[in-house]
């Protein structure tokens, strides 16, 4: 499972969270970040 978060006016980081058989893993990505394009990346990683 993995969850996004964009970067807002008070974070201003985005946020990638995982979760994998092997635990919980929070990534901060610097902004300007495509967000939604990571997104994209990782459901297509994992859903075909």
């Amino acid at each position: 499972m993995w969850s996004t978060e964009n970067a807002g006016t008070l974070d201003l980081n985005a946020e990638v969270e995982l979760w994998t058989r092997a635990g919980h893993i929070k990534v901060s990505l610097k902004k300007g970040v495509d967000i939604r394009r990571f997104d994209r990346l990782i459901a297509e990683a994992l859903l075909k």
